[in-house]
């Protein structure tokens, strides 16, 4: 087997590159993926504009598809030569966080003032890929925690068709659960990106009976009706807020969720809530946000305001592949273009800069 490895580095701000890193060595709960397919996500672009604080010379990329090339000694119930997943986030499930329910901040802890150019925030420690260790945009991967965190590929889906799992579909989908979504509820879903149109799916599936997507875009907002929206409203044409509350009776939404991260979208969100709704909010945001006085209701609007960074490991990745396995959605139309590992800095370039109606780019070593 060959010892070294190409695999896109995070270098200075603005800049990304494809260099040779040694193939990581296999502790016994790791396992060692080749990976077939892997993506460029939101998330990644932050870091290339060092909006988000990682190593220089850190791997990027944090949504693997692959093979297991080697396992380690400890790691029981899987075959070298196996088709996998592993979430973007990957707990080892024995924090005080893990165990308290949020297993995603496994082990999360605090940037100090000044490192990240921000007051300081939780750094997800759960988020390890791409982010406190070596990420998925190479030739290989180590996986730690790998029997936790390994899911088995079900026969017959392509590589792109589970590519949403280990990041996007677990985050639009954990969007949708957090706003509490009931049978018959209107729910509007802000920004129809990938995690946007994954979110407009999950209400679907839960049950909501009236979904708007709001975008600028009306190709997204196409796409968007295929996911399940039953409107449509490209904020360049009309007030959102203003038609969201005429098509409720001006009762507002059952639940909002946020899925760009800035100002204007958090803010209309919460503007379209019913007393009691809920905004659930999936966007990373890279400034402080302010709530408006009147849309909170001076704070006595019973409103819930929900966070998320999407649920790891294997049961959670074994449910979403089974969503997919039924045919009740279909993710693989988000990937719009096809990259090779040595043309990333291309793709990020498309990708960051939203060219050509890219959704999501399949990165293939």
């Amino acid at each position: 087997m060959a010892t070294m490895m190409k695999a896109a580095v995070f270098v200075e701000k603005n800049r990304i590159e494809v260099v040779d890193k040694p193939i990581p060595d296999v502790g016994p709960n790791d396992a060692l993926i080749r990976i077939t397919t892997t993506t460029i996500c939101g998330t990644d672009v932050h870091i290339l504009k060092g909006e988000y604080p990682v190593a220089k010379g850190l791997t990027i990329g944090h949504e693997p598809v692959g093979v297991i090339e080697k396992l380690g000694s400890a790691v029981m119930g899987y075959t070298e030569g196996q088709r996998v997943i592993a979430g973007a986030i990957c707990p080892n499930f024995n924090s005080y966080a893990a165990q308290d329910g949020a297993p995603s901040q496994d082990g999360s802890y605090l940037i100090p003032q000044g490192l990240c150019g921000c007051h300081g925030f939780k750094a997800t420690a759960g988020w390890r890929f791409g982010n406190l260790i070596d990420g998925t945009q190479a030739e290989y991967v180590l996986v730690p925690d790998a029997q936790a965190n390994l899911a088995p590929i079900p026969d017959g889906l392509t590589d792109e068709q589970v590519l949403m799992c280990p990041d996007i579909m677990s985050t639009g989908f954990k969007g949708a659960e957090n706003a509490g979504i009931r049978i018959g509820d209107t729910v509007v879903v802000f920004a129809q990106g990938p995690i946007g149109l994954c979110a407009t799916a999950g209400a679907r599936l839960l049950g909501a009976s009236t979904i708007i997507a709001v975008d600028g875009n009306d190709h997204r907002l196409d796409i968007a009706k295929k996911m399940g929206a039953d409107l449509t409203l490209n904020f360049n044409h009309c007030d959102v807020v203003d038609e969201i509350m005429k098509i409720t009776g001006g009762r507002g939404v059952d639940a909002s969720i946020e899925a760009l991260g800035t100002q204007s979208t958090f803010e209309s969100a919460l503007r379209v809530l019913k007393p009691g709704g809920t905004l659930s909010s999936l966007g990373v945001y890279s400034s402080d946000l302010t709530i408006p006085l009147s849309a909170f209701a001076a704070g006595l609007g019973d409103h819930r305001i929900v966070t998320a960074l999407c649920p790891g490991g294997k049961e959670r990745m074994r449910r979403l592949m089974n969503v997919v396995a039924s045919g009740r959605i279909d993710l693989g139309v988000m990937v719009t273009h096809q990259f090779k590992l040595d043309d990333i800095v291309a793709a990020y370039e498309l990708f960051a800069h939203q060219r050509d109606g890219v959704l999501k780019v399949a990165i293939k070593p």
